[in-house]
């Protein structure tokens, strides 16, 4: 992951709501893991009329810690970035509780094998209100736009705050590390092209839903983009020097990355793969698996 200029300091306390800037607070569940670092990042946004994104897992404390963190306003708006088990299980409860409406896109309802339980779609998860690209929400003294961003699940959805030229990213970009990217719902050739449309808004401020805010926008989407970029090179390079098999090409690519990613990352690989072969490069020798053997095109 060298080249990226991750940021992974972040102060807080589970439970509390902190102020962020005059339009965002965030409340932290603890559900840290190495796929939701710290645990899951909810954001309240505006004052008095709020909105709330990704309500995270249904954790009694947690639940009770949104409350608080709202007491004397009244959500308007529960908005989900995507169906990930520690991302939209508490949307419904906390939209009956306040008397609102989820926004959202439906689970696609894909399977995604050896990825870990976080990484797992709500199955069945459908919003009250569809949300669109391009679709905008407000309150008395905020602007969300949504902006379609799949890639990580093909129902991804990132809000820009108008006001503060900020994007809540969801898992799409996070300054704690890379996203994984899980075939089949998960694509790599729409990753790249998120990437892109979100890099060309021009941001100010990114706002991921695990870890602290990324502040150098444009900088850190290149980053993350090389790095993609220089992982499918080395997938190129695994497959010159003789490898078959996605999971051993994993174990050189990753070997220093915690062996608890192995999996997921397969994933990945399996993302650029996918789309190698669409490009013509890499020839499967059937299905498009994990199981399946991988060879370069002549």
């Amino acid at each position: 992951m060298a080249g990226i200029p991750f940021v992974r300091d972040l102060s807080f306390k589970y439970g509390e709501v902190a102020r962020v800037s005059p339009r965002i607070r965030r409340v932290i569940a603890e559900n840290p893991g190495p796929f939701t670092y710290l645990g899951t990042g909810v954001y309240i946004v505006g004052n008095g009329e709020v909105a709330v994104i990704d309500p995270g897992p249904v954790i009694d404390a947690h639940f009770e810690a949104i409350k608080a963190a709202v007491a004397g306003e009244r959500i308007t708006h529960v908005f989900t970035t995507h169906t990930h088990l520690d991302h939209s299980p508490l949307a419904h409860p906390l939209a009956a509780w306040a008397g609102c409406k989820v926004y959202g896109r439906p689970d696609p309802n894909v399977a995604h094998g050896e990825v870990s339980l976080e990484e797992d779609g709500e199955a069945g998860f459908k919003p009250h209100v569809l949300v669109n690209d391009g679709d905008v929400f407000s309150g008395p003294d905020w602007t969300l736009e949504a902006i379609a961003t799949p890639g990580h699940m093909s129902n991804h959805v990132c809000y820009a705050l108008k006001e503060e030229n900020a994007l809540f990213s969801g898992d799409h970009v996070m300054g704690w590390s890379t996203t994984v990217i899980s075939p089949p719902d998960g694509n790599m050739r729409q990753y790249f092209a998120s990437l892109d449309k979100i890099r060309a808004r021009g941001f100010s401020t990114l706002w991921p839903t695990h870890g602290p805010p990324v502040t150098d926008v444009a900088p850190f989407i290149d980053a993350y983009a090389t790095h993609r970029r220089a992982r499918e090179a080395a997938i190129v390079e695994r497959l010159r020097a003789g490898d078959t098999l996605i999971p051993d090409m994993v174990k050189v690519i990753y070997k220093d990355v915690d062996k608890r990613l192995h999996a997921p990352a397969a994933h990945s690989v399996l993302a650029h793969v996918i789309q190698l072969v669409e490009e013509g490069r890499v020839i499967a020798a059937g299905p498009l698996t994990l199981a399946t053997r991988y060879t370069l095109a002549s």
